[in-house]
């Protein structure tokens, strides 16, 4: 019989074994997507190769926005340190990429020693030249906060063909690379100028494909009154909605991102819920960061697919001998119809196939009698590893997740509001009493007492149908009410004492004042006669 044959098939019966996701991503990437990628020329179009550096490194941040929206100063505040190469002023002062990152001291590296360590995930960068890397440096100080993340500071985004050129390198082209490789994207406003350049528009179509990495922020919303924050709001999510076109809507967060006194505090309450919103979204993300790797993995492998289906379709149309220019530009041309033709022969998605325009562009400049014919052996592969190996790392990074203590972003501001009395929601709603001495229910009873006593209570007690005639009058949800009876029902012996029926009405107070009920009674609630007196 056949040698490879039974190779073959003993493959498919005994799958790789991987260590870590991580080691499983960096062996599937190199050994089944990396030879499609190379056969068809993908990285001279699309993205350079993945090194193990990428597969390795913290999650990443990505700071975006136009100058003076706050970018360095929303780092200092994460961090509450300042960190090398920090500028802040009301002018453009960021003029460089800035990868605030972990080190054992505090010191810069320049970017053309950057992208020659292996160490770090930036290598690739080196094929925007010079002019970008003079401007590309690392921050390395040792921080808790870079324990677990890193955070890319990017220059202002300005306004005019003046500034675009004199950049010297393609700025939408970089932050798309970064884009492909961070875990989390945040587009920073300032609440007094919403104008979005035509630089910052071409930014943000930029990182198109990359919309479930994005986060809005709103920032220096302490500046403005409360009917002009509502009008800036709608003013942006409109002008957003022009840019970004997905039906969903991208998610806002509203504050002020600084260690200063609020300006105007009437909205404190909103910036503090906002604030913990988007550090509890940042500190999610290493735990999360191998689930993004995997998620990226499979993004670049149906581009890869896609663009396999393109260059052969060109080759397999230019002549062998004769007229290849004249069919080069005839092809080029009607690339639109090429992406049609394969949508409908390989049933491909609209959306896996690169910008059309961009397309044409990089193909003026390719010789296309060098491209490859269709090699369906290299895309089975892909598809093998769509198929099964991305399927066992699925199990494998839940089982990581569980095995893992809860990894999250710990110190600097992340340690501010977690520790302590003002920690988000201290004091209030079901935790309003939590420090008093006497029983927070216990000001309010009489007044509940006298409802209770109209209940025809028996022994001291009412009937579940007798308290829900009094409780369904709050029109809160039955499924609301029926936590609250839990909750309420302390010795669980299905009836209300008036202590317990206090406690329901009390809940009840919470709820309707717009609180979160807490899955088990703290114990500052618990009526005193249930207390346990050790």
């Amino acid at each position: 019989m056949f040698s490879w044959v039974s190779k073959d098939a003993r493959r498919k019966k005994e799958p790789e074994l991987f260590q870590t996701v991580s080691e499983g991503l960096r062996q599937l990437y190199a050994q089944k997507l990396l030879p499609l990628e190379e056969h068809y020329r993908f990285h001279e179009f699309h993205s350079p190769a993945l090194e193990d550096a990428d597969f390795d490194n913290k999650p990443m941040v990505l700071l975006v926005g136009q100058y003076s929206t706050g970018k360095t100063t929303f780092i200092r505040h994460l961090i509450e340190q300042d960190f090398p190469g920090m500028r802040i002023g009301p002018e453009p002062t960021t003029d460089s990429f800035i990868a605030v990152m972990h080190g054992p001291t505090e010191g810069v590296v320049p970017g053309n020693a950057l992208v020659v360590d292996p160490r770090r995930p930036f290598r690739k960068l080196n094929a925007f030249g010079n002019a970008f890397l003079n401007r590309f440096m690392c921050a390395q100080l040792p921080n808790p906060v870079l324990d677990s993340i890193s955070i890319i500071d990017t220059p202002g985004i300005l306004s005019g063909e003046k500034q675009r050129i004199s950049r010297g390198y393609d700025f939408a082209a970089v932050l798309e690379w970064f884009a492909e490789r961070v875990d989390r994207i945040i587009l920073l406003f300032d609440a007094h100028k919403l104008d979005i350049s035509d630089e910052f528009s071409e930014v943000i179509k930029a990182l198109k494909n990359h919309e479930d990495k994005i986060r809005v922020v709103l920032n220096k919303a302490d500046q403005i009154e409360t009917q002009q924050l509502m009008r800036v709001y709608g003013a942006l999510m409109w002008s957003l909605g022009k840019i970004i076109n997905t039906p969903e809507v991208v998610r806002v967060y509203i504050g002020s991102f600084w260690s200063h006194p609020l300006l105007i505090p009437d909205n404190r309450k909103l910036f503090e819920a906002e604030e913990q919103d988007l550090f509890k979204d940042i500190q999610s993300l290493p735990r999360n960061a191998a689930l993004r790797k995997l998620n990226d993995l499979i993004k670049r492998a149906r581009l890869a697919k896609v663009h396999a289906y393109i260059i052969s379709s060109l080759k397999k149309e230019m002549p062998n001998v004769f007229g290849k220019e004249s069919k080069k530009k005839e092809l080029v041309n009607n690339l639109g119809e090429i992406y049609q033709k394969i949508e409908r022969e390989h049933q491909i998605s609209p959306g896996d196939f690169p910008n059309l325009r961009k397309m044409q562009e990089l193909l003026q400049t390719q010789d296309f009698s060098k491209f490859q014919a269709l090699k369906p052996k290299l895309l089975d592969t892909v598809d093998d590893m769509l198929a099964n190996d991305i399927a066992r790392l699925m199990v494998m990074v839940r089982q990581e997740e569980s095995l893992m203590p809860a990894q999250v972003v710990k110190g600097g501001a992340f340690d501010g509001t977690m520790n302590g009395p003002f920690g988000h929601g201290y004091g209030e709603g079901a935790g309003e009493g939590i420090d008093d001495v006497e029983w927070v229910v216990g000001k309010d009873k009489p007044t509940y007492d006298e409802i209770f006593y109209t209940l025809s209570p028996v022994n001291g007690k009412i009937t579940g149908a007798n308290a829900k005639k009094e409780m369904v009058k709050s029109k809160l949800p039955n499924t609301v009410l029926g936590k609250i009876w839990k909750l309420a029902d302390v010795d669980r012996d299905g009836l209300l004492d008036d202590e317990e029926f206090a406690l329901a009405n009390h809940l009840i107070k919470v709820k309707l004042e717009g609180h979160e009920l807490p899955a088990d009674l703290p114990p500052h609630l618990v009526p005193p006669s249930k207390r346990r007196h050790e």
